[in-house]
């Protein structure tokens, strides 16, 4: 496996990566990043929105198990009716055992529904919640994931959690009162057999936390791999036009098969360290279901036991062995759950931003930067430079400022500032406003900060739309606003070609604005953020795709629509200059 990127390009998780003989990037984690105390204190701090399904599944399990004893009881007192060994009515146990299996069948298709119904809810719920924490949280703490990471950690581990919450702790419940029960009940009908039955247990808790230990790595391996993989794919296909210009497919399909030859690699060690385990405690079961059927066997034969004690022993050597099978068929379940429990733990680290009352400020709005220094902290493939330097300039209000500099010199750094995205390592950010003094308001100045985030409206450079109508997405700007106030923000921002499309604003665009060119999802863009009531609009590279006589018309709609609002145009056109009151240029630090 030669030529394989890092993997600390696709995987988020903080361990130890060597280089095997074939350098292939393989992972090694020497130990889990957290303990399983702390894991269980966080499953338990989640598991409320489980909680009424994981009850129900409980209730029903061990219901089962009521009536699956019920049944070997039934078994036992019909068959010993048949052989005579004790009287009774046998169409009357027979109605009994038919009841008995009745009831067991509508509670497994209870059992069905509930998954069906109360599990895709309760995993949407969860999801929703992760979803809207990673949005919520600080622009700088997700960037260090890969999205295709972040999804698979969304469905994937989710989906694990919940699944442990709702399905494998009832079931964990269900199978130590089947195996408690069934050891009693057999106890009773001979104490000897049931504490040879026993004998296997402690050799298999042995096994299960060795297997739970060398697991929990493995599976690790494994979903890191599965990100990685979901990352490849999701690059590739988002960045299709530049591997077909650069004639690459064959690389990045050669990148995704190692990959995936590294994933095979990591399946076959969970495959044949999970055959082993489970060899090993199907032997020591096998060996006491036979020393089960050989005592009963023998017990028959000296008329100690009667036929349907006989086979009432085989089946409670089956119920409680097979508890202790279902233990080992858990334990790969608890081991997949603890590790995407670590994982989405990982994620919940992620810095929030502050929770603050949104601040509309009244009057003009403008900016004051003092000082301001910015460095990025140093990561892998950044030097941790200092990208902004004693920068200081007063936005005022009303004011049209175009930004100008090269490539490195801050200009985005600039405008994430004043979003508050980031904050200045060095100097005073803030936001100010002038009401008209008549009007009675207050004037303030305060710091760039979330709380402020509503007085902006901001277009990003390139093609920012989202899969969906056109009127979807300028709807995302405002979702108040009328027909009337779509098509007012269209015409200003050049973009009335809507108009003339056969299906207008329920024009559907694919991904990006797929069916659009890229100067006609540039503009909707623009509309879109046209239509946020703002006091002050920010645009980065915004008419980059746009031919100048359009960009022209645009940047002067827009400095008549905005003439008491504050504009900042982050641009490299010289020419948007004549329409600017103010100009900067940024230079790049050394």
């Amino acid at each position: 496996m030669k030529n394989l990127l890092p993997p600390s390009h696709f995987l988020p998780y903080r361990g130890e990566v060597r280089r095997g003989a074939e350098g292939n990037g393989e992972m090694r984690i020497n130990k889990t990043k957290y303990s399983t105390g702390t894991i269980v204190r966080w499953l338990w701090s989640h598991h409320k929105g489980c909680r009424v399904q994981a009850v129900m599944n409980a209730l029903i399990g061990l219901a089962l198990v009521g009536f699956g004893l019920l049944a070997v009881d039934t078994v036992r007192r019909v068959t010993d009716i048949a052989t005579g060994a004790r009287e009774g009515s046998i169409g009357w146990m027979a109605a009994l055992l038919g009841t008995v299996f009745l009831i067991e069948m509508l509670l497994h298709i209870l059992s069905t529904w509930i998954a069906a119904v109360l599990g895709v809810r309760t995993q949407n719920l969860m999801q929703q919640a992760f979803f809207k924490r990673l949005l919520k949280g600080q622009w700088s703490g997700v960037e260090k994931y890969h999205s295709g990471d972040v999804l698979n950690r969304l469905f994937s581990d989710v989906g694990d959690i919940v699944g442990l919450m709702t399905e494998v702790i009832p079931s964990t419940l269900i199978v130590v009162v089947q195996f408690v029960a069934s050891f009693v009940y057999l106890y009773v009908m001979d104490s000897t057999l049931a504490l040879i039955l026993v004998a296997v247990s402690p050799v298999f808790i042995v096994l299960s936390r060795v297997y739970f230990t060398r697991m929990r790595r493995i599976v690790r391996h494994v979903k890191d791999s599965n990100s990685a993989i979901q990352s490849i794919i999701q690059e590739s296909v988002q960045h299709k036009m530049v591997i077909k210009t650069l004639e690459r497919t064959e690389t990045m399909v050669d990148r995704l098969e190692r990959r995936q030859g590294l994933l095979r690699k990591q399946i076959k060690t969970r495959a044949r360290f999970s055959i082993l385990s489970k060899s090993f405690v199907n032997i020591g079961f096998a060996g006491a279901y036979l020393i089960a059927l050989m005592w009963g066997l023998f017990q028959l034969q000296d008329g100690l036991i009667t036929v349907g004690v006989l086979i009432a022993f085989t089946q409670l050597v089956n119920r409680i062995q097979r508890p202790l099978l279902d233990m080992a068929r858990l334990l790969p379940m608890f081991v997949s759950s603890f590790t995407s429990a670590e994982r989405l733990m990982e994620l919940e680290e992620l810095p929030m931003e502050q929770e603050e009352e949104p601040l509309a400020l009244p009057g003009a709005v403008g900016l004051r930067f003092e000082h301001v220094d910015f460095s990025y902290k140093p990561q892998a493939g950044r030097s941790g430079r200092t990208v902004i330097h004693d920068f200081s300039h007063d936005f005022r209000p009303g004011s049209f400022t175009a930004i100008l500099g090269e490539t490195g010199a801050g200009k985005t750094t600039l405008i994430r500032m004043i979003l508050a995205l980031i904050e200045p390592t060095a100097g005073k950010a803030t936001i100010y406003n002038t009401p008209v003094a008549s009007s009675g308001e207050v004037a303030g100045e305060y710091r760039l900060s979330p709380a402020v985030r509503n007085n902006f409206s901001y277009i990003p450079q390139g093609n920012t739309l989202f899969s969906g109508s056109i009127r979807e997405n300028l709807l995302l700007g405002n979702p108040l606003v009328t027909e009337e106030q779509m098509q007012e923000a269209l015409r200003l921002s050049k973009a009335d070609f809507v108009f003339n499309l056969p299906q207008g604003l329920e024009t559907k665009c694919s991904e990006q604005g797929g069916g659009l060119s890229e100067g006609q999802a540039q503009r909707i863009a623009i509309a879109r953020a046209l239509l946020r009531p703002c006091k002050v609009l920010l645009l980065d590279e915004a008419t980059s795709a746009l031919d100048m006589q359009t960009e022209q018309e645009l940047l002067q709609n827009l400095k008549a629509r905005f003439a008491d609002s504050t504009i900042i145009f982050v641009t490299h056109r010289l020419a948007v200059t004549d329409f600017t009151t103010d100009t900067i240029t940024l230079t790049r630090n050394a």
